[in-house]
């Protein structure tokens, strides 16, 4: 599971627990908690999403985030290949992907609902884990990094 696939295995998890074996997990998050403060802005958005949907937009899908998807806090960026914002930019800015990934965002609150029963079904079925953290992820406290 990786970002937004995170919540979608973790809910396939519950649905056939008898199916997993083990979970790799990839810069997503099984717990509220693990929400951080970079999610502020993004929970008001949520709160009145209408309203500030074309902000959204204009954030979540332009250059510099896209940027700051791959580098994060690194401050070695001179280490990375452009081309990884630079395709991932043009593909967004394919017609009718804004519609998709702002969808897709606006979708997080109802997958983060699921977060309660993901952690608890954790703790009673210790499944075998490995997680991959990127080490510059902005997305997430580091002090909550769980799985």
């Amino acid at each position: 599971m990786q970002d937004y696939g995170g919540p979608v295995g973790f809910r396939m998890a519950l649905a056939h627990a008898e199916r997993v074996e083990a979970l790799i997990v990839q810069d997503a998050v099984g717990h509220n908690e693990g929400l951080g403060a970079n999610w502020k802005t993004r929970r008001a958005f949520w709160a009145i999403a209408l309203l500030m949907k074309s902000t959204l937009r204009t954030n979540l899908l332009s250059l510099q985030t896209t940027r700051t998807r791959h580098v994060g806090s690194d401050p070695n960026v001179e280490r990375y290949d452009p081309d990884l914002w630079t395709d991932e930019f043009a593909f967004l800015s394919q017609p009718g992907q804004a519609d998709i990934q702002s969808d897709l965002f606006y979708e997080l609150p109802h997958e983060r609902r699921c977060l309660s029963k993901v952690a608890a079904w954790m703790r009673e079925k210790q499944p075998r884990l490995l997680v991959l953290w990127g080490k510059y992820e902005l997305s997430f406290e580091p002090s909550n990094r769980k799985a």
